[in-house]
């Protein structure tokens, strides 16, 4: 150790100091922290930040005033009072629900489906038109459309009968849409 400067030597007594203290107190001291805790993983933190402590203070260690075990586990008493103060000083944390990622609808596909329906529609009669923009587009009964259009109720159940169908000729694989009962 002659060879060793003044630094170097201090920090292989450091070490050593630690060693003798984990190997004399350590299970001691992790007895005592489970017990406080009630987790193992919990109880080894707090008697590593216990020994990182006596390891900042080694003159406590050594004053006189009492047992070195006792001065570490008041240490780890205090520390494990600390944390129990310090998660209840927070907010308790509210668990979040799963996350399950809603699909957005892509934007596109609306558009690609409006431009194809209106083009179906472009294929139809005016009369046909009508009555499916009264019943589909504006909410109306048949009844109301009827009275809209000024036609009789047969011919606007008729009507979207038939305006129906050519669109299902027009849009194949769009039929569960297209199901909307006219009475």
């Amino acid at each position: 150790m002659a060879g060793l400067s003044r630094r170097a030597r201090q920090e292989v007594a450091d070490e050593a100091l630690l060693r003798s203290l984990y190997r004399e107190h350590g299970g001691a001291m992790l007895a005592y922290a489970y017990r406080l805790t009630g987790d193992r993983a919990a109880a080894e933190d707090v008697v590593q930040e216990a020994l990182v402590r006596a390891w900042q203070h080694p003159d406590s260690l050594v004053n006189g005033r009492g047992s070195v075990r006792g001065w570490l586990l008041t240490v780890v008493r205090n520390l494990v009072t600390d944390k129990v103060r310090a998660r209840a000083s927070r907010p308790q944390e509210v668990a979040e629900p799963p996350v399950d990622v809603a699909v957005a609808r892509d934007h596109a596909e609306g558009v690609v489906n409006s431009m194809v329906v209106g083009a179906a529609l472009g294929k139809l009669s005016a009369e046909h038109r009508d009555v499916l923009e009264q019943i589909y587009l504006l909410g109306a009964t048949a009844s109301e459309a009827a009275q809209a259009l000024g036609i009789p109720l047969g011919t606007v159940k008729s009507r979207s009968y038939h305006a129906l169908r050519a669109l299902r000729a027009f849009l194949p694989g769009v039929e569960a849409g297209l199901e909307r009962s006219v009475s």
